[in-house]
């Protein structure tokens, strides 16, 4: 039986993505971690290409490649300097990733994005909302961006007012925007996630 994926809303931006005659090869940018996507496109059949900037998250993403008998290409690498020619794929995506980083550099980061997809190519990045529970914690580095601790790292954290992100994408086509407020148990202690999700075609 196949693998039901954690990450839920990129089902939804794989259902876009099969229902287009493009060619599937698909770019995750931030790709790491204990249970990479990419390897749900590849169980579609898709030519999948993956970067990732955190050396002990590259591990684990190629640690669960390898136990699969799956080749992800998932190489170091960071979004905000893509090392890949331009509209070289279909589609290209970043799940819970980008917001890592100071707003500069998720505008730099979606810029490389929307440089290295097709033309028609689809893109899906989400970002965390205001009404995220840890928005307004940590250090203040200015426009709700904060550096906050996990597993005991400093790690910055970029914040968004849900309409705010709209800015990185008037040159392409919104095919689906949710804004989604998750409730649940962490390490006993209820908490409440804010997110907002785009897919959007380059036209």
């Amino acid at each position: 039986m196949n693998e039901i994926f954690k990450q839920v809303p990129l089902y939804r931006f794989i259902m876009h993505c099969n229902e287009t005659t493009m060619d599937k090869n698909v770019l995750d940018c931030g790709a790491g971690g204990d249970c990479p996507p990419l390897s749900l496109f590849s169980e579609y059949g898709y030519l999948t290409h993956g970067i990732e900037f955190d050396e002990r998250q590259l591990e684990k993403a190629n640690t669960y490649a390898a136990l699969k008998s799956q080749c992800l290409n998932i190489k170091k690498g960071d979004m905000r300097q893509l090392k890949f020619e331009n509209e070289s794929f279909s589609f290209v995506y970043s799940y819970n990733s980008v917001f890592h980083m100071t707003k500069a550099d998720v505008l730099k980061s979606i810029t490389e994005m929307k440089r290295v997809l097709k033309q028609d190519g689809l893109l899906f990045v989400n970002f965390l909302t205001t009404k995220d529970h840890r928005c307004g914690t940590g250090v203040s580095l200015g426009e709700n961006q904060y550096e906050q601790m996990d597993d005991d790292m400093p790690v910055i954290h970029s914040y968004f007012e849900e309409d705010e992100p709209d800015m990185y994408f008037k040159d392409m086509k919104i095919l689906c925007k949710e804004s989604r407020v998750i409730e649940r148990i962490y390490q006993s202690e209820k908490i409440k996630q804010g997110f907002v999700d785009y897919i959007v075609k380059k036209i």
